[in-house]
């Protein structure tokens, strides 16, 4: 078996002036020069040969069984969203060189005179959009590598449906050529802006209206918009949240969302997390959008939908939070029941027997170990000089997770 190393070479935005001593002496040496055309041109006096990028399954058939010695070129540093990833999966790593280079983030953040140490980095290039958004509006820095279809424009939109508009923008085209453009903005302004398809956006936080008022937990109910009260009360939302087992980076659905201030705590203890409101209802829906915007709840998607229709295009679940059912109950469970991860955790809030008796049989006859927490709380009001205790109705929370098979 060959055991010819791999050299895996960056260019930097210089070109071949941004070649190291040690970079340049090995592709000189080199008899294969595999790299996109604009690299291979980089050196146009290259004795060996040149091999334009293609098909990477028939590259790595290629690179496992050559005898000869070979340079990959990639942009920047080959780790960083580069062919490295790749080759260092299926390669073994004795093999693979890298000589990595100024990346195309680096020399943005230069230009823009930036620290770079506390972003995070996003590609959408290839990639969905909405995932992408999801950790963007977890992020206070990011580095955002975009396509010709998820353009700058396209990511300021999906930010401003999110309620999540308040960053200075930087957009940095063509870095490297004459033609290079650094246009700084607001998410609003990307909308008017037809970026190069070389291009990095770059997005500071710059304001976040009116969060810093509002407690990460423990929202008095009075500040959430909402019909007639119906609201998951301030004391029951916190044994609700507690009972769900919250950690970050979770998928979370909340079905019968209502006024939404589960989803909107969860997401203030789950930043890089992903929450999606169900909710039907058209005048909930209106409540609902208002109390996204209001506490920037930026990693919350609303879905209208009426449960368990809208669930099948959500990614699955970790925790589901079902606060109205709708009269779906025992559909909307199997529905969930399908599609939850292993050791995911269900938190069902009923206010009847009837309810409480229905959900628990169904849970536990679909192999669920089911607790029961009833909750009872009672207020201090006014009353001319003195206090006395107003009784709430009792809630029941229903908590329940996948016995061993």
């Amino acid at each position: 078996m060959p055991h010819q190393k791999i050299y895996l070479v960056g260019a930097g935005i210089e070109g071949w002036e941004g070649f190291g001593s040690k970079a340049l002496e090995v592709i000189n040496e080199a008899e294969v020069l595999i790299g996109h055309r604009r690299h291979l041109d980089t050196f146009p006096e290259f004795k060996g040969k040149k091999q334009e990028l293609g098909d990477l399954s028939i590259l790595l058939e290629q690179l496992k069984n050559t005898d000869k010695r070979t340079v990959v070129l990639g942009s920047g540093d080959p780790n960083f969203f580069g062919i490295a990833r790749f080759l260092l999966r299926n390669l073994s790593k004795d093999r693979i060189e890298i000589f990595p280079n100024v990346t195309s983030v680096q020399y943005a953040f230069a230009r823009i005179k930036e620290p770079w140490d506390d972003a995070i980095f996003v590609s959408v290039h290839g990639r969905g959009l909405k995932p992408a958004v999801d950790r963007i509006v977890a992020a206070e820095k990011v580095a955002v590598l975009t396509d010709k279809v998820n353009t700058p424009a396209a990511i300021a939109r999906e930010l401003i449906e999110r309620g999540a508009e308040g960053y200075e923008a930087w957009l940095c085209e063509d870095m490297g050529t004459p033609a290079e453009k650094f246009t700084r903005t607001d998410v609003r302004g990307l909308l008017d802006i037809t970026a190069s398809e070389l291009n990095i956006l770059i997005l500071v936080k710059a304001w976040e209206p009116q969060l810093a008022q509002y407690p990460v937990m423990g929202i008095a109910d009075d500040e959430f918009a909402t019909a007639k009260k119906l609201i998951t009360k301030q004391e029951v939302r916190a044994v609700t949240l507690a009972k769900l087992r919250l950690q970050d980076d979770l998928v979370m659905w909340d079905i019968g969302a209502g006024s939404g201030s589960v989803s909107i705590e969860a997401s203030n203890l789950m930043p890089n997390g992903r929450l999606f409101a169900l909710e039907r209802n058209p005048q909930y829906v209106t409540f609902l959008r208002e109390n996204l915007k209001k506490f920037v709840a930026r990693n919350v998607v609303l879905v209208e939908a009426f449960a368990p229709e809208g669930l099948d295009d959500l990614p699955d679940p970790d925790r589901v939070f079902i606060g109205g059912s709708g009269g779906m109950l025992e559909e909307i469970i199997e529905a969930v029941d399908r599609r939850l991860k292993p050791e995911g955790v269900i938190v069902l809030n009923a206010v009847t027997l009837d309810t409480l008796t229905k959900a628990v049989e169904f849970l536990e006859d679909h192999g669920y170990l089911v607790e029961v927490a009833c909750v009872n709380v009672a207020k201090t009001r006014g009353l001319t000089e003195y206090k006395m205790f107003e009784a709430q109705n009792p809630v029941y929370i229903i908590s329940a997770w996948k016995g061993e098979e």
